[in-house]
């Protein structure tokens, strides 16, 4: 999965690919690389980052995902939870939505992805999109992952979408510390009892940096030992 980010303030690439047509560029030169899947987002996770409104995060994100979906030569991911972006996206080709969220901010949004048979990768995080917890807290950091992700499943399915589109990610680097992020790679396996496909969003993430003590660009050889 190659991350393309069209925002102004993403930690690792934020302002770079607002541009389309450089969007674009960047999309076709990780397909080259051997990305199977591009996963567009228009809306950074930072709770620091400015929050577009609807038409400014179509605006940003439609351009992209057209032309993408139209060149047929990868799967198109965009990272949403609202119901209004993903039913735009999906209607213009993209083929996954990728909910931080994990289904639990729009109560609407699986019956979307239902509607057009699309993927959906249900993520962990603490709290709401808009409004990220701050001083993360866990009992046991897997076991509550677990809990919440199954949460997430059991609306997927309630709504319609086959098990076979649905996606998990723990949510590396996502309302957690250094020692929980640490804990969730040491204990990846237990993830497999839930039976899906898991994403790992690892990449460039603040415990890479936190561990090299290293800025967002320097971070390459700490995602790799995680890969």
């Amino acid at each position: 999965m190659g991350i393309l980010n069209v925002t102004p303030d993403s930690f690792s690439d934020g302002g770079r690919y607002l541009d389309p047509a450089r969007a674009l560029t960047r999309a076709s030169e990780m397909i080259a690389e051997g990305a199977d899947i591009i996963d567009v987002g228009a809306e950074s996770a930072s709770a620091a980052a400015s929050k577009p409104e609807l038409e400014q995060e179509l605006s940003r994100l439609l351009p992209v995902v057209s032309e993408l979906a139209a060149g047929d030569r990868v799967a198109v991911s965009v990272d949403t939870y609202k119901s209004r972006v993903a039913e735009a996206v999906l209607s213009a080709g993209a083929h996954i939505i990728n909910d931080i969220s994990g289904l639990h901010a729009d109560p609407d949004l699986p019956h979307v992805i239902a509607q057009y048979n699309a993927a959906v990768v249900i993520m962990h995080m603490q709290g709401h999109p808009r409004q990220p917890v701050q001083e993360p807290r866990y009992d046991d950091v897997v076991a509550d992952i677990l809990q919440y992700l199954t949460i997430g499943i059991e609306r997927a399915v309630k709504a319609g979408i086959p098990e076979s589109n649905i996606i998990i990610d723990p949510g590396i680097g996502v309302g957690k510390r250094t020692r929980h992020n640490l804990e969730i790679l040491r204990r990846l396996s237990e993830f497999k009892q839930l039976g899906f496909p898991l994403l790992l969003g690892h990449s460039r993430t603040s415990v890479i940096g936190n561990i090299l003590e290293a800025p967002g660009d320097d971070r390459v050889e700490g995602t790799l030992a995680v890969t």
